[in-house]
């Protein structure tokens, strides 16, 4: 009852705010559509052309849009987002329209597939330029967080209410209807990006060497062993992604022999069975060993696929399919944790941007072979070998994954003091735990100075246990005590010691270097104004020491 009160006061608070209640109901539409027209794409080219249709023009989408996504990724950096956003949404409904008119007046298909591929390169920059737009839209720190959860409960309810609108649609239509319908979301989007101010673009900085920018997530993956194992593996099952884009329809049609609506149904029933996932996600979210959940995601994106080979009827084919939405949830849940654990900070965008290309290239590849292996192993044999892959795979690899695990070993005493720190209220919790981990023990003992006034500040100081006083150069004092700090002044103002800290008893520290201290702090808007802002409102009082 208590996780089911706070989301509806995350709501509450979201959809308070007209700002971000706007972007919201925009991704509503948004979401809506791209499921929507995720189902009757395929049945479209499946009827022009076949198996082979489906799975070229499911790569050529992939293909293109990963090539797109770190260019667009800088032209998030660069331009207005919300500009972005809407220039997004009215190129989509443009070429849905257009699309609409074609498969309407019988055209020829491949003008179609034209439109479908620039639709998908259009839409890769909607999500990453409404996550950097929503910073600067909420007016705290908890409204970001609840706005976040709002928009992945959109999401969520979108995977399944999107094919479930497309497959009535096709049921009662045909594929037109729902290009048109997609059509429409984008632009009910698109109507309510318009109503969120404009925001500036980002200071345009220094123009640092592109080709360095552009591969430093494929550098970071390549040095670290944890991110290999576990970016590998996240490419593998994107390219068992891609073939389902083909094997659904495959399924529906040829062994449920059912009707467009039956593609509909198994979408949704994959939708269903990601939301039953969350749920379970959510109650393991404690766990601090994620290997396990990560396998367990594999596999369920695995057996029950090869298992679908051996129904005949729709309703195990749900249950099946719908064990892989709990799948899909598990695996991206732990594997964004675990590539966040693993990642420096400094390139992480970067990882998860190469990431993007590498998913967007196995559905590619996957999507261009199944048509081949359904050719070559029939339906059914096509339908085992995509679903033994993972599984298959998972067992070389599952001594290296579990050392990832292994060798995340959480620093609990220091975790839990630097949750009770203000300042780090607001860090996500891998970044809190990389803190945690890099924080080094330190003993002082009784009438010690731990630092002085007008020294080069290179560490931020947590008090564990003891006491400890701040004289300022006004003859006032103040005693700080277990769960106070100090230091943070000089690092955020780049400025010497304000004041000096010496032990009234024995004292344990936890001190963070300047470094990973700023890289933390700054690199996190939330986090970053709850720390000016407890400068701000202490440093007059002397109650901090820089």
């Amino acid at each position: 009852m208590g996780n089911v009160a706070a989301s509806l006061q995350a709501f509450g608070r979201v959809f308070a705010n007209p700002r971000v209640r706007n972007v919201q109901i925009a991704g509503a539409g948004s979401t809506l559509g791209i499921w929507a027209y995720g189902v009757a794409l395929p049945v479209y080219a499946y009827h022009a052309g076949g198996a082979r249709a489906v799975g070229l023009l499911f790569f050529a989408r992939f293909v293109l849009a990963a090539l797109a996504s770190p260019w667009i990724g800088i032209l998030v950096d660069r331009w207005s987002r919300r500009r972005v956003m809407l220039a997004s949404d009215f190129v989509r409904c443009g070429l849905m329209v257009a699309m609409t008119v074609v498969a309407t007046s019988g055209g020829n298909a491949y003008a179609v597939y034209v439109l479908a591929v620039a639709s998908t390169v259009a839409a890769v920059s909607w999500i990453p330029a409404q996550a950097a737009l929503m910073p600067s839209l909420v007016d705290s720190p908890d409204e970001l967080t609840a706005a976040n959860v709002v928009g992945n409960t959109i999401s969520s309810v979108g995977m399944f209410a999107g094919p479930a609108l497309g497959g009535i649609l096709l049921a009662l239509s045909g594929p037109a209807a729902v290009f048109a319908l997609t059509a429409a979301l984008t632009f009910w989007s698109a109507v309510f990006v318009l109503q969120v101010p404009a925001d500036p673009p980002p200071e345009p900085g220094e123009q640092p060497d592109i080709l360095a920018e552009l591969t430093a997530g494929f550098t970071a993956v390549v040095r670290r062993p944890a991110l290999r194992v576990v970016v590998g593996l996240s490419g593998a099952q994107a390219i068992v992604d891609g073939a389902l884009e083909v094997l659904l329809v495959v399924l529906a049609l040829q062994l449920l022999h059912g009707h467009n609506a039956t593609l509909g149904w198994l979408n949704t029933a994959l939708g269903i069975g990601s939301i039953l996932g969350a749920f379970v996600v959510a109650a393991l979210a404690a766990r601090r060993r994620l290997a396990g959940g990560f396998a367990i995601g594999l596999l369920l994106l695995g057996i029950p696929l090869a298992l679908t080979a051996a129904v005949s009827s729709l309703a195990p084919a749900l249950v099946l399919v719908g064990a892989l939405g709990v799948g899909a949830i598990f695996f991206q849940v732990n594997s964004v944790t675990l590539i966040q654990r693993s990642a420096p900070n400094e390139v992480m965008g970067r990882v998860f941007a190469f990431l993007g290309m590498l998913v967007l290239g196995g559905m590619a590849i996957g999507s261009l072979v199944t048509p081949a292996l359904v050719t070559w192993l029939g339906p059914r044999g096509a339908l085992i070998a995509a679903g033994c892959f993972l599984p298959v795979l998972l067992v070389p690899l599952w001594p290296s994954l579990r050392r990832i695990d292994d060798e995340a070993v959480i620093a609990e005493e220091p975790l839990e003091l630097l949750r009770r720190i203000a300042i780090f209220a607001e860090l996500p919790e891998p970044v809190l735990e990389r803190l945690a981990g890099g924080a080094t023990a330190v003993s002082v003992a009784a009438d010690q100075i731990v630092v002085s006034r007008g020294e080069v500040g290179n560490h931020f100081y947590a008090i564990a246990s003891g006491k400890a006083v701040v004289d300022l150069d006004d003859g006032t004092t103040r005693k700080l005590g277990p769960g106070e700090f100090f230091g943070e002044i000089a690092l955020l103002r780049n400025v010497p010691r304000s004041a000096t800290v010496r032990t009234l008893e024995p004292l344990k520290l936890f001190a963070i270097e300047r470094d990973e201290f700023l890289t933390a702090v700054t690199g996190h808007g939330p986090a970053l104004a709850t720390a000016e802002n407890v400068v701000m409102s202490l440093l007059p009082a002397g109650a901090l020491a820089g």
